[in-house]
């Protein structure tokens, strides 16, 4: 049996999302079961891009800062991190997304420890059973004690739902995360990625969702914000995500993307075998995106053909350089030669450290053609 505590909170004032969260985890057993005096506690974000807090896009900078508090009130040494969507354009927004959603500015007043993803480096998780050939996830954590899940309610799209099993897709740093979608497509597939991932995360025993404002519609950005006035906490994010997805009136067989982790064990989801304390009345005129009430099939080929056509690749400005081989000696795969600093495309496992550590900013994120290049430069303009 799973439990879900599900707890009425209609704004991010700090004492009462702290109160509300305390007596959850007291329901739970008490905080010493998850946070020890001591411990390097990492809080897993959604930081999908550089998007201001009231988009509801983003955890919430307030959400992160009570639940940080409250790590630290328990002994526990906070670190916040993640690694932001954007690399199907191509793109490597995660610093610009922690100063954009206000998350940069609570950590820096509470003295939690921002974790870039894309800076500290990738480690190869081999797990029987996987579906990925090579799973390659942030080493931050492996360097921390615990991990706690901060996931967003959100619609999506493409998945119709996004919540706490999809927020670990944050763990694969850089632009590995379009490999992966590329491999991918079909939901059913991609969702082998995400249960991989859990496989392979042995120290998260908490998932506390921020549904206080959630996302409607056309998320998980492009959505509109919808004061839902929840927070739900479980050490389950299957169990979690059904019970979401019951208050947003979602039918669980639309959600294709989570029949992997259902399959491997990753949680509960027979309903009957889930224990729910707290109010999961549906969200009133909660709008699902246009997809859910579709009935035309996807092109999963065309989505492929996408990711391929603006793929993107580190390369060194050799102008630029000043040949210090940061990125040489940073590279977890010793992709870049030291002489000519030119990248093995081959070995090179996307994951953006060598991008990411350059001080002078002389490695940039481009297409190996030219003219997607341009595309891209226009694209890039809307992207905010």
């Amino acid at each position: 049996m799973s439990k879900v505590l599900v707890s009425n909170c209609d704004s991010y004032d700090l004492n009462q999302m702290k109160t509300m969260i305390q007596a959850s985890i007291d329901q739970l057993g008490g905080s010493e079961k998850y946070v020890k005096k001591g411990q390097k506690v990492l809080l897993k974000i959604n930081l999908i891009g550089p998007k201001k807090p009231e988009k509801a896009a983003t955890t919430n900078p307030e959400f992160v800062r009570a639940v940080g508090q409250l790590v630290q009130s328990w002994g526990g040494e906070v670190y916040v991190g993640d690694s932001s969507g954007g690399a199907i354009a191509g793109m490597a927004p995660t610093k610009k997304s922690f100063i954009v959603s206000g998350i940069e500015k609570v950590a820096n007043e509470e003295g939690f420890i921002i974790v870039n993803f894309d800076e500290v480096g990738p480690v190869k998780k081999e797990i029987a059973g996987n579906y990925s050939s090579e799973l390659y996830i942030t080493k931050a954590i492996e360097e921390v004690d615990v991990v706690i899940n901060l996931p967003k309610m959100k619609t999506h799209s493409m998945g119709i739902y996004t919540g706490a099993v999809k927020n670990l897709f944050g763990a694969i740093p850089g632009l590995r995360k379009a490999k992966y979608h590329k491999d991918g497509p079909n939901p059913l597939d991609f969702g082998e990625f995400l249960a991989d991932i859990h496989k392979a995360i042995n120290n998260m025993p908490l998932h506390i969702m921020d549904g206080i404002v959630s996302m409607q519609g056309e998320g998980p950005t492009a959505g509109n914000p919808y004061s839902a006035g929840k927070i739900l906490i479980s050490e389950d994010p299957l169990s979690l995500d059904r019970i979401a997805m019951e208050m947003m009136s979602i039918d669980p067989d639309k959600v294709p993307i989570l029949q992997a982790s259902v399959k491997r064990g990753i949680g509960v989801w027979d309903r009957t075998q889930i224990e729910v304390i707290g109010d999961v009345s549906k969200l009133k005129k909660y709008k699902l995106p246009k997809k859910y009430f579709s009935k035309e099939p996807t092109d999963y080929d065309r989505v492929k053909g996408v990711i391929d056509f603006f793929k993107a690749v580190p390369i060194v400005k050799q102008k630029k350089c000043v040949n210090c081989n940061t990125c040489v000696d940073a590279c977890p795969v010793h992709a870049i030669d030291r002489k000519t600093k030119l990248i093995n495309y081959t070995t090179c496992i996307d994951c953006l450290c060598c991008h990411e550590l350059c001080m002078v900013e002389a490695i940039e994120l481009k297409s190996q053609k030219k003219y997607v290049n341009v595309v891209r430069a226009i694209s890039s303009i809307f992207y905010k």
